[in-house]
């Protein structure tokens, strides 16, 4: 368990980290904030376009054997980042990072999924949950304390080298202790299949994350205009290879299972949360002038409430049921409402109440909402599963921060007095708040248990 979660902490701890680390970054190389953004969309996009793929790799050549594969190129990518010489490099491998994260992280779910029985599956996928969490809260602390130490003169250069002597433990122990599960009706590779859910994810992904930035370039409305037609031509390819007997990376009936739409569309619009690092982030440094390091320790709350969260769910299942991921969503939503009440009426010495709210509601909701979607397909298509339900929740987040943060920014305009701020700030978390309401309602009645195919 321990090496499952190993390769699920690091893909989200090296997109949160690297944050904290760009000002060191600039400085040292003297970039461009282009070059900054790609640092951070370079790793993003790729790994959003990549999961579905890497998720499907596993199912078929063996769920060990790829999470070795994807560890040792993390390890690769993670030393050209950390021994770049020029912007560029530092560019080249952060992609090469993000591919690798999709080759791995996939595994450790799909790999819980296969191994573990269903008597202990619940406490493995919240185990695995919590493990998600608290990568993206460790980023902004473990970042800020690397680069104060600076070991070894290393300055940022830590925040990508501190994984090697992590891998290197994790990738022998793999070896020897996780066991091989695979598809039992392994086939070759969907080539056309994977070549066009990656084209069309990247015409989706790529433009929300860079459009923003650039102010909506006719490049970026082009890409997402060339999105649908991208979709279509890929589900019409997978329909044509599983009408000719073969294995497509996608397999429409696998989309025909009861209540696994749902619970893919209720992933997409839960991880909205993910736009409230930006505009908390904001907030705290900008309209409160706190350091990096004091706005990451703003969100303790949050933070404390994330770790309990998952083991009060056992509790939550027995009281609400199927209805326990919408508890947890609705939790977490109350939570957001709070801190918008807080910041708006000038009382954020208090957040910490609604920050645990926002935490424990996530805590609750994430490992339901995970279980919901992967154990409703298959043993066989776990990978796949699980590169679903990740690309969503990467696609959601996506999309949410193009939008609520493109909120966030038209309602803040030029101002940069805290009273603004901060109600820019509140716009933004009642939207989000609101998309986990949609989330939860879509996740209502589903049972964590998967249904017969229709």
């Amino acid at each position: 368990m321990v090496i499952l979660l190993t390769g699920a902490f690091l893909p989200p701890l090296d997109f949160f980290i690297v944050n904290v680390a760009l000002p060191s970054i600039r400085e040292d190389f003297q970039a461009t904030a282009s070059t900054m953004q790609l640092i951070i969309s370079g790793y993003a996009t790729t790994y959003a376009v990549m999961l579905i793929t890497g998720g499907r790799l596993g199912d078929l050549y063996g769920r060990r054997n790829v999470f070795l594969a994807g560890m040792v190129a993390f390890a690769a990518a993670s030393a050209l980042c950390g021994f770049a010489w020029s912007p560029a490099a530092l560019v080249v491998g952060r992609v090469l990072q993000g591919f690798a994260a999709a080759i791995m992280a996939p595994q450790a779910l799909a790999s819980i999924n296969a191994i573990f029985p269903d008597h202990e599956k619940s406490r493995a996928l919240s185990f695995y949950a919590l493990t998600f969490g608290v990568a993206s809260m460790a980023g902004l602390f473990l970042g800020g304390a690397l680069i104060a130490l600076n070991i070894l003169d290393l300055g940022w250069r830590a925040v990508f080298l501190i994984n090697l002597p992590v891998i290197a433990i994790a990738a022998p122990s793999a070896m020897m202790v996780l066991r091989e599960t695979r598809s039992e009706h392994a086939s070759k590779l969907d080539v056309g299949g994977a070549v066009l859910i990656a084209l069309a994810l990247f015409a989706l992904i790529s433009p929300l994350i860079e459009g923003r930035e650039q102010g909506w370039p006719i490049w970026s409305l082009l890409m997402l205009a060339g999105c649908l037609p991208l979709l279509f031509l890929f589900w019409h390819h997978e329909q044509k290879v599983e009408a000719a007997g073969r294995d497509p990376i996608l397999a429409p009936r696998l989309v025909r299972t009861p209540g696994l739409k749902r619970g893919l569309l209720a992933a997409f619009f839960f991880y909205a949360f993910a736009a409230f690092w930006l505009t908390f982030s904001v907030y705290q440094q900008g309209g409160l002038g706190r350091t990096p390091f004091e706005a990451g320790l703003a969100i303790l709350p949050a933070a404390v409430g994330f770790v309990l969260g998952p083991f009060a769910s056992g509790y939550i299942f027995h009281v609400f049921g199927r209805y326990s991921t919408a508890a947890g969503m609705s939790l977490e939503a109350a939570g957001l409402f709070g801190t918008a009440a807080l910041v708006s009426f000038g009382a954020p010495e208090f957040l910490y109440v609604a920050l645990f709210f926002v935490g424990a509601g996530q805590g609750i909701a994430l490992p339901n909402l995970v279980r919901t979607v992967v154990q409703r397909v298959d043993t066989a298509q776990s990978g796949l599963a699980s590169g679903l339900v990740n690309s969503m929740l990467q696609i959601g987040g996506a999309l949410a921060t193009a939008l609520i943060g493109g909120l966030f920014f038209s309602v803040l305009g030029s101002s940069t007095d805290v009273i603004s701020i901060g109600h820019a700030y509140s716009i933004a978390a009642v939207a989000i708040a609101f998309c986990l309401l949609i989330a939860g309602w879509l996740s209502a009645g589903l049972g964590a248990k998967k249904e017969a195919l229709r």
